[in-house]
This record gives C-alpha cells, structure tokens and sequence, in this order.
C-alpha cells in the first residue's frame, strides 16, 4: 500500500524572537542539519495543541514562496520542521 502522507518531519534550529508586540514567540530562521540558514517570509498563523503534557506552538510559514510548518515542543524545547 502507497503511503500518500508527503509531509517529511526533521529536527532543525530555529532563530526566533520572543516577546515581541502581540505575537510571543516568532521564528526568523531555521537551519537544516548541514545546511545554511534559511530566512522565514512570513509568519501566517500561529496555533497551539496540547499533546499529553507537551504543549505544541504551531507556526505556518512561508519561505519564498513554499509553504511549511515549525513546531515549538514545550517539553524537550525542541523544534520541528514539517513541509
């Protein structure tokens, strides 16, 4: 059986900036494993999720022109890629 999920998941470092104005926490940067850093466009919607005693903050973004989902874990303070 095919598996139609696309999404691929992968740990990276973020840049963001916390305590600014109305919006708490906004990512400016991320970098892959082995890569450079690549610039966030935009910061389109901020949500959050409780997953068990983690609280998920979900950022859609945008890089140029690519859509793509940074998730902040309040538990280990790790950050995820999904795009």
């Amino acid at each position: 059986m095919k598996n139609f999920n696309k999404n691929k998941t992968e740990r990276v470092e973020v840049m963001a900036l916390f305590g600014y104005q109305m919006t708490p926490c906004q990512p400016l940067a991320f970098r892959r494993k082995g890569e450079s850093e690549t610039e966030v466009t935009e910061l389109l919607r901020t949500q959050i999720r409780f997953a068990g005693q983690a609280t998920l903050h979900i950022f859609d973004i945008l890089v140029g022109r690519e859509k793509m989902q940074l998730e902040f874990n309040s538990i280990d303070l790790s950050w995820t890629l999904i795009d």
